[in-house]
């Protein structure tokens, strides 16, 4: 066993590797953390061996993660989805672990001599086996927009039951794992402790978390906060271990707890880094149990149970969602996406192995081809299109017909604008254009928004802006401009690639959450960017600078400059305490006050390294007079510095101010 030291840079130095070959591939980081785990393991020789710290850390990684479900439970959201919850994921989970049992049980009757298991370790394999992968599954749906889709939200409800199920499936493995001579007590004390141990966090709870958080909050202190959170969060896992039960479940509790606190969104950005850093810890403890001769070995039994999973979970999917009334084109995507193993699976294993409830053996060959199912996930969902379309003819004929259907709206239309999503903001395009008697057609992936907005006269169609077919019919080598009015950047970027593909001289006006991706939008070739955050500030300010009786004309000429600067004098603000969702990636202003031996001080403003930085100095105040920005303009002590740039380029910056 090499020193702790030099065990934690070889951990660090492939964690790094792992996953920016993973990203560079546009694959979810966590199978990179697998690859890493399986390199560094005891089983590998020449490099690492098992080590307790990693693996009591990777604990505190699912621990967290269940902070994460619980804090994203919604009992709003839960109740909204009821059917597709507690239908198509009740049965899909309940299903699998029957499934799973039954060829344990005719494996055991048939073949005694090569497999022998109980009950209790089918139970727990069909568990494992039942559950797919939030992580891969949201990520790859959210890049091709298919998060509102028809498939997107029932895949969406499974996943949620498959959070929801792992609470008492934590509870109940363990409870079996001594085959208890009187079952019924057995279970029913485990899920009676489970119960008092809720009611006693959510009730008790609730009201010391909402009067301390208070508390703390008030304090003004981020470092507290955190420290709090942590404490809040072990504290409850330490409280349902003693009680019998899970860490796991405490967490999920306490997430629960939070998320109906005004605190839900702080806490999501504050523990979102150290989560991930701690999940991926898992992630390599999981790639450490692998041992790969003794894969190599049994090779065809992974390769069997890779492929029998897969297209066992993808025929239930399928089947369970086109009884619950989906189409046969929906109910394949949806069976395609959660084909594959995931996270939590791996949790159920590794507790299954712990207690000795699953062979050593049949560990190994269960994460080998769980392992590979979600190496194989990605490949799935990206080429879902073309496999349903060989497998359902009626799929290809939907899609025909929806895009016959834009085709036909548009035929005779000549100059007009494509609007991309139907939303608030799209809808509100669409109706200031209609008045201007300017002629739009819209496309959306809500096939509820575009019946009742057809309804009500709105020119818009199902169609997905992603693909190049949607974009053709909706008449795009005519159409004289393009709006797209959602405001994801990576698949803004995507439809603004096809739309230039189609019609290079095309017009694509973007919208923008805040303005932090104005200069990749426009790179990607948008011919205007919207930030919303920026605008609606002008607004408010101009409406401001109107009711003090400045004229018209002077307003107008304010917002023409501002405009014409791409908003430069709006980007940036000064940051508090507190850094809400997403600050942390955007420009800042930052004030510096030059003290006395300050490098800065006697040069000129073009005499500062800053360019290579990616840092402006957008004032110059002494004392309180604010100093035009002349290339001549000498530095003195006491200056006042106010720059803007990025959180890690302004701490540069002020090392070269001062150095």
């Amino acid at each position: 066993m090499p020193h702790p030291l030099e065990f934690t840079l070889i951990l660090l130095g492939f964690s790094v590797l792992g996953v920016v070959a993973f990203r560079m591939l546009q694959l979810p980081p966590m199978l990179g953390y697998l690859v890493v785990g399986i390199i560094v393991g005891p089983h590998t020789p020449g490099f690492v061996a098992e080590n307790e710290t990693v693996r009591m850390l990777s604990e505190f990684g699912v621990v967290f993660l269940m902070f994460s479900v619980g804090l994203e439970f919604s009992l709003t959201k839960l109740k909204a989805m009821r059917k597709i919850v507690f239908g198509l994921g009740l049965s899909q989970v309940s299903l699998s672990i029957l499934f799973v049992m039954l060829v344990c049980a005719m494996a055991a009757y048939f073949l005694p001599q090569w497999f022998s298991v109980s009950w209790q370790a089918g139970l727990a394999m069909g568990a494992a086996l039942s559950m797919s992968s939030t992580a891969i599954v949201s990520k790859l749906l959210a890049e091709r927009m298919e998060l509102e889709t028809d498939h997107g939200r029932r895949i969406f409800g499974i996943l949620l039951f498959q959070d929801l199920a792992l609470v008492p499936l934590l509870i109940l493995v363990p409870a079996l794992a001594n085959n208890p001579p009187n079952l019924a007590l057995t279970l029913g004390l485990a899920f009676g402790k489970a119960v008092i141990a809720m009611l006693l966090l959510l009730f008790v709870g609730q009201k010391v978390l909402s009067w301390w958080l208070n508390i703390v909050v008030k304090r003004r202190s981020q470092e507290l906060f955190m420290l709090n959170l942590l404490l809040i969060t072990l504290g409850a896992a330490w409280i349902t271990e003693k009680a019998g039960l899970s860490l796991e479940l405490g967490a999920f509790i306490v997430g629960m707890l939070i998320s109906e606190t005004q605190y839900k969104h702080q806490v999501e950005v504050d523990i979102q880094s150290f989560r991930d850093v701690l999940l991926g810890l898992f992630f390599i403890t999981i790639g450490m149990l692998l041992n790969v001769q003794v894969v190599l070995a049994n090779w065809w039994i992974v390769l069997l149970l890779v492929i029998g999973p897969i297209a066992f979970k993808f025929g239930l999917i399928a089947a369970l969602a086109r009884f619950f009334g989906a189409p046969m084109g929906t109910s394949l995507r949806t069976g395609l996406a959660l084909a594959q193993a995931g996270e939590f699976g791996f949790v159920l294993l590794n507790q299954a192995g712990g207690l000795h409830l699953v062979d050593d053996l049949f560990i190994q060959v269960l994460l080998a081809s769980m392992v590979l199912s979600m190496f194989v996930a990605p490949f799935l969902i990206a080429q879902s299109d073309r496999i349903v379309m060989k497998l359902c003819s009626n799929d290809w004929m939907m899609q025909s017909l929806a895009l016959t259907n834009i085709a036909s709206q548009t035929i005779a239309t000549d100059k007009h604008v494509i609007i991309a999503g139907f939303g608030r903001t799209g809808q509100s395009i669409a109706k200031l254009l209609d008045d201007h008697g300017i002629p739009y057609h819209a496309l959306d992936l809500d096939p509820e928004r575009v019946r009742e907005a057809g309804l009500a006269g709105a020119t818009v169609s199902y169609g997905d802006v992603s693909r190049r077919e949607s974009l053709v019919a909706a008449g795009i080598h005519r159409a004289a401009a393009m709006v797209i009015a959602f405001a994801e950047t990576p698949a803004a970027i995507k439809v603004m690639h096809f739309a230039h593909e189609l019609a290079p001289e095309l017009p694509v006006i973007v919208r923008s959450q805040d303005g932090s991706d104005f200069e990749q939008l426009k790179q990607a070739g948008a011919a205007e960017v919207v930030p919303e955050a920026l605008e609606s500030s002008m607004v408010l300010a101009l409406f401001t600078i109107r009711a003090l009786g400045v004229p018209t004309k002077r307003v107008l000429r304010i917002i023409q400059n501002t405009r014409k600067t791409r908003y430069a004098s709006l980007r940036g603000y000064f940051q508090g305490s507190r850094v809400e969702p997403g600050e942390e990636v955007q420009q800042r202003l930052h004030s510096v006050t030059l003290p006395e031996g300050a490098a800065a001080i006697g040069k000129t403003l073009d005499d500062l390294p800053l360019d290579g930085l990616d840092v402006e100095v957008t004032a110059v105040r002494r004392g309180k007079a604010k100093l035009e920005l002349a290339p001549g303009l000498i530095l003195q002590a006491g200056d006042v510095l106010v720059l803007r740039g990025s959180a890690d380029s302004l701490a540069l910056a002020e090392e070269v101010i001062f150095a």
